[in-house]
């Protein structure tokens, strides 16, 4: 494992263990998380414990046109009881997603330091929300960092039955207008299989991440 300085700098991602863990220390700097982001890196830890970067292998990530949407999802979205926007209240976002409580967690990894990093780079124009509101009150919502034809997913919450599955496929549908490559969910879950989701070699994403 690399212990990063103060320098702006990662290893190759080859070198990370057989967990995904490449490196440990260093800042949330936007310059840094910046450069991780495009190198196929992300950091990932504990409040009250150092910095970890990590870069899986197997990477779980959506091509877009295999995105799943089943056929009761299909009737809540034709009802039209939610409303999507984007960017309009990343903060907010955030920090639900920091807040919400999700099975078999005792806490989060969404740390006020990794808040304020991300929120820079919102204010950069480098990370991205999704929000879902139901009756003007936001109930779901996403965010992560866009590339600019990859969109590194980082967290959702959801405070109503489906409203992260509505900002999931709304991202999704956005991505696919603007002819993105790939939405990277860097991590296994059932949840995110069931989206379309599926594991694929660390070699092949970097091919696609580094394609631009």
């Amino acid at each position: 494992m690399y212990y990063i300085s103060k320098k702006i700098f990662f290893p190759p991602v080859s070198e990370a263990d057989e967990d995904g863990i490449l490196a440990i220390g260093g800042d949330l700097s936007s310059e840094r998380l910046q450069l991780a982001y495009k190198s196929g890196i992300f950091p990932w830890f504990n409040e009250g414990e150092p910095i970890l970067w990590w870069s899986p292998d197997p990477r779980m990530v959506l091509f877009l046109e295999e995105l799943i949407v089943s056929k009761s999802m299909r009737n809540i979205l034709n009802r039209n009881q939610f409303k999507v926007t984007f960017n309009q209240s990343f903060k907010d976002v955030i920090s639900n997603c920091q807040k919400i409580k999700r099975d078999g967690q005792d806490g989060t990894w969404i740390s006020n330091e990794m808040i304020d990093a991300y929120y820079k780079l919102h204010t950069e124009g480098i990370a991205k929300s999704v929000e879902v509101w139901h009756d003007e009150v936001l109930v779901g919502g996403l965010y992560g960092i866009d590339l600019g034809h990859v969109f590194c997913g980082e967290s959702m919450f959801s405070k109503v039955s489906n409203a992260s599955k509505v900002a999931f496929i709304a991202l999704v549908n956005y991505l696919k207008k603007e002819d993105y490559k790939l939405l990277d969910c860097q991590v296994y879950n059932p949840h995110l299989e069931s989206l379309g989701c599926r594991e694929i070699d660390r070699d092949a994403f970097m091919s696609i991440l580094k394609s631009k």
